[in-house]
């Protein structure tokens, strides 16, 4: 199959899933990468499910995994930080995401190397999925999107952040600010396949629980577990890209050489690596690549790779929850920089900033950061994203703005169509 014709089935398959309550399908969009065992997966239908709140959701995921030795696609939301530490989470939640959830497809479906295997389904499946006609979008109702925080309460926000970097309270924060649409009706698969389009990116995913809905343009890994060895991916640093091809190589070297970006990508990395010693065979903790600069469609961005030999005492579950929340999206040091989180951005981040992925059935795992993604919640008709950006003493409150909207860009673009 061309590259093209496997886009085209991929569009399709998703199509057949959509027909369940529960689907979801991970896309690697082709970008190479020397950690990711599947180009795409897709699993539909559920042969049994967890779903639990925060408390001792990551207990009862261990325990699911040890009853049910299987292949596992799931989603952890952020808030899942208040069964870690001493946290909690007061703003209110209108989108009603699970905290943890995890199931068991009766339906799979993945991609390697170009080939389509069918894991799981009735016979007969690829030709149905091929038979389809192509998906003919709903219209998406006139959105109305608001922001939850003015720009100048956002910048009076920043400025207080800095503050308290200049007293020592943290050396950095990662500010969040949400974008809303109430009374929201939209195609969610259409959507889907317009963000991904507009915005391809190496951990894209969509994500269906009944009427809650993740579509998602990620350009980030948090974690993944490949045999022996645990691979972590943090984001810092971003420059959006010139259409001009000299101006866009300088953009991008410029962003290789900047000092601010560095610095902040540094203490994130030094952070994964304090999050892996917990689960690493001593000694073993190691940065394969620092500031390496990655492009994608909208920007170019600063990617670290921190690695390390996981300790097989412990269970994948409890791996994962000693990197949780992914120091990317929080700040350093980490408790305090969450505590700052809750009591400065107005939206409760829930599934944004938490992660969805799978476990496959050799023990190995793979999942992403949700960022550039939108959550929706069909029966409340509610939509929403977040954008947020690492907050440093050397930020500028108008520039982390300016990125932000950058960042928003490509879904708001999306959201337009």
């Amino acid at each position: 199959m061309n590259s093209q014709e496997l886009i085209s089935f991929k569009q399709k398959a998703l199509q057949w899933a959509n027909q369940f309550e529960i689907c979801c399908c991970f896309d690697s969009n082709e970008y190479t990468d020397p950690y990711s065992k599947y180009d795409f997966l897709l699993a539909a239908g559920a042969r049994r499910q967890l779903n639990v709140n925060t408390g001792q959701a990551f207990k009862s995921l261990q325990e699911f995994q040890q009853a049910n030795s299987d292949w596992m696609f799931g989603l952890m939301s952020y808030d899942l930080k208040n069964e870690i530490e001493t946290l909690s989470s007061t703003h209110v939640d209108h989108l009603d995401f699970p905290d943890l959830f995890f199931f068991i497809p009766e339906n799979l479906i993945i991609i390697r190397n170009g080939n389509i295997e069918v894991l799981r389904g009735e016979a007969g499946l690829l030709e149905t999925i091929h038979a389809l006609s192509p998906h003919q979008p709903a219209p998406n109702s006139m959105l109305n999107m608001e922001y939850k925080i003015d720009k100048a309460t956002y910048l009076n926000k920043v400025n207080e952040l800095r503050e308290h970097i200049s007293r020592g309270d943290i050396y950095e924060v990662n500010f969040c600010q949400e974008f809303f649409a109430e009374n929201a009706s939209i195609d969610p698969f259409g959507v889907y396949l317009n963000l991904n389009e507009l915005s391809p990116t190496p951990f894209a995913g969509y994500f269906k629980i009944n009427d809650n809905y993740i579509l998602s343009a990620s350009p980030e890994r948090f974690l993944c577990k490949r045999g022996n060895q645990l691979i972590s991916q943090p984001i810092k640093g971003t420059a959006k890209r010139s259409n001009d091809q000299k101006e866009d190589e300088l953009i991008k070297k410029e962003l290789k050489n900047n000092l601010k970006e560095q610095a902040e990508n540094v203490m994130i990395v030094d952070l994964v690596r304090n999050d892996l010693t917990k689960s690493a065979v001593p000694g073993t903790v190691r940065v394969d690549e620092l500031f390496g600069i990655y492009s994608f469609p909208q920007v170019h961005q600063m990617i670290s790779t921190v690695s390390c030999q996981a300790n097989p005492v412990l269970h994948p579950a409890e791996i994962i929850k000693n990197t949780f929340p992914m120091g990317s999206m929080t700040g350093a040091p980490k408790v305090r920089a969450m505590e700052l989180i809750e009591e400065t951005e107005c939206s409760k981040r829930g599934i944004y900033s938490g992660t969805f992925g799978y476990f496959d059935a050799d023990g190995d795992f793979d999942f992403n950061v949700v960022i550039r993604s939108i959550l929706y919640n069909k029966q409340k008709k509610y939509l929403s994203f977040q954008v947020g950006g690492a907050i440093t003493y050397a930020s500028s409150a108008e520039s982390e703005y300016e990125e932000c909207m950058l960042k928003a860009s490509a879904i708001i673009k999306t959201l337009a169509n």
